[in-house]
């Protein structure tokens, strides 16, 4: 009953079912990008330096002569990569600390929520760049760096979601059988806590999609020849002023992910929102 009812919802929001559109469209792609891309995203060819938009090639090229489009197609892998996987460490990161923090409470609580000012006290983008300098710059250190700044957010969530479960009549008839703590934190409590992290984790694929942009931009993310939105977007910075479509059409790529995911995260918090009457 549930879940139809959160269908209901959910369908009846134009936004949100385009969001939903338009991730699946994007995960397809990212799928199929072998099949669907028209060339070898890395083949260079001299001879088609800076072509604009035209019938062998839709959507240009680049200083190299490589197919942007192609580019684009793979590079919508790497952004989804990075995205879901920095998400889903952060989302186990905050899911621990805010449970811990949450059901125990006392020292326990004061001690972790003082971790998570003390986190926050930090400007995540200047962090992360702090590190990846540090590190040597690949997918693999920016998906494990973005996802161990940006866990502070669902630890809060949980916590205060656990802080107002905790002394529920379930909870309290549990205990009284003899729950352990981990069933009555894993079984019992975190599975109620669920719905603004689902917002929390759908909201948070798109700043991390733009902060990997953002990195790649700057030669600190994904290094060439692989493809990525944001080192396509150096290619364009770099030359503006003759190959427009160099900064267009990743700039449009990005756009519709990052719109996408917050339309779907939107669409979610207002269909899980028990405020919301049928």
């Amino acid at each position: 009953m549930k879940k139809r009812r959160f269908w209901a919802r959910f369908r009846r929001n134009r936004l949100a079912m385009t969001g939903l559109i338009m991730v699946a469209a994007s995960f397809v792609i990212s799928l199929a990008a072998p099949w669907l891309a028209p060339y070898d995203p890395n083949h260079i060819d001299l001879q088609a330096v800076l072509l604009p938009p035209c019938a062998e090639h839709w959507w240009g090229t680049d200083p190299l002569g490589r197919d942007v489009l192609s580019r684009i197609i793979f590079g919508s892998q790497v952004s989804l990569k990075v995205g879901f996987v920095s998400v889903g460490l952060a989302t186990l990161i905050g899911l621990l600390v805010g449970s811990l923090a949450g059901f125990y409470g006392g020292w326990v609580d004061y001690l972790l929520m003082r971790l998570v000012d003390l986190m926050l006290c930090f400007p995540s983008f200047f962090l992360i760049l702090a590190v990846i300098a540090v590190l040597e710059p690949s997918i693999w250190n920016i998906m494990v760096v973005i996802g161990f700044t940006s866990w502070m957010g669902v630890a809060r969530l949980v916590r205060a979601e656990f802080l107002s479960l905790r002394e529920r009549e379930f909870v309290v008839a549990a205990r009284a059988l003899g729950a352990s703590d981990l069933r009555l934190i894993f079984v019992h409590l975190l599975p109620n806590a669920l719905a603004p992290v689902m917002v929390s984790a759908t909201l948070g694929v798109a700043g991390a999609i733009l902060t990997e942009s953002a990195l790649s931009f700057l030669g600190l993310g994904v290094q060439p020849p692989t493809p990525s939105w944001g080192n396509i977007l150096t290619a364009g910075k770099d030359n503006i002023e003759i190959a427009w479509w160099l900064s267009f059409f990743p700039g449009l790529a990005i756009l519709l992910t990052v719109m996408s995911y917050n339309f779907l995260g939107e669409g979610i918090r207002e269909a899980v929102d028990p405020r919301l009457k049928d």
